[in-house]
């Protein structure tokens, strides 16, 4: 039964959610406090990790930030906003989806569901990309860029495949984003963007003028596959 870390201080709102989510199948603990997080990564295991950004101690950004430089496990932010500031600085941190609050119950599980699914191991046969000093390791997830391992979270490693299996081909933002997210794009989200820009600045891309995920404005992004040598 997969474990889920609940972290909101509104302890009607915590008490609805654990329960919901206990009823389809979770295991659920709790936490009211940013500042106790990190503690309990340390002495047990989660699966996921549902983050309310208004909290006593630490604030949800700051949380983020703090569990994303140590642990892996999915984190799903609730902000209070629909505005794009919170939502882009918590993808910025390490995030790996939102929910506006207050989240319809579904809607909740239905992302929940999906980031764990995200998470699972596949089994099967080697798969292994190389461009140049770049090589990418479906199996093992090991990103390595001149001899050097790249730390990237899950869907970061899964975007990073899905253009680099597509190599001189441009991606659409709807192509990329229905096959990431798992829903339409709306023409708002800025989900793959801000996952985009990760990815070139930890494989030391030129953020203001891309060369090797390359930004085609008005038709989405391309991967340059001659764009890895030293």
């Amino acid at each position: 039964m997969p474990k889920i870390l609940l972290v909101e201080d509104d302890l009607g709102l915590q008490q609805l959610t654990k329960d919901y989510l206990e009823h389809n199948g979770l295991e659920v603990d709790v936490l009211s406090r940013g500042d106790e997080v990190f503690s309990y990564l340390e002495n047990n295991a989660a699966d996921l990790m549902i983050l309310d950004i208004m909290l006593p101690g630490k604030d949800g950004f700051s949380v983020c930030r703090q569990v994303r430089d140590k642990f892996s496990l999915p984190i799903l932010m609730l902000t209070a906003k629909g505005e794009d500031f919170d939502q882009v600085i918590g993808l910025e941190l390490g995030a790996d989806d939102y929910v506006v609050k207050p989240a319809e119950p579904r809607v909740l599980l239905a992302r929940v569901n999906a980031l764990l699914r995200r998470g699972q191991p596949e089994v099967k046969a080697a798969e292994e990309i190389q461009f140049g000093d770049l090589v990418i390791d479906k199996t093992s997830r090991i990103v390595k860029l001149n001899e050097n391992e790249i730390v990237l979270t899950s869907h970061e490693f899964e975007l990073l495949w899905l253009l680099a299996s597509n190599a001189g081909e441009v991606l659409s933002r709807e192509q990329v984003h229905q096959h990431m997210i798992g829903r339409q794009y709306d023409g708002l989200d800025r989900t793959v963007d801000v996952r985009v820009s990760r990815i070139r600045k930890k494989l030391g891309d030129n953020s203001d003028k891309p060369y090797r995920i390359k930004t085609v404005w008005g038709q989405g992004y391309l991967f340059v596959s001659d764009a890895w040598e030293k």
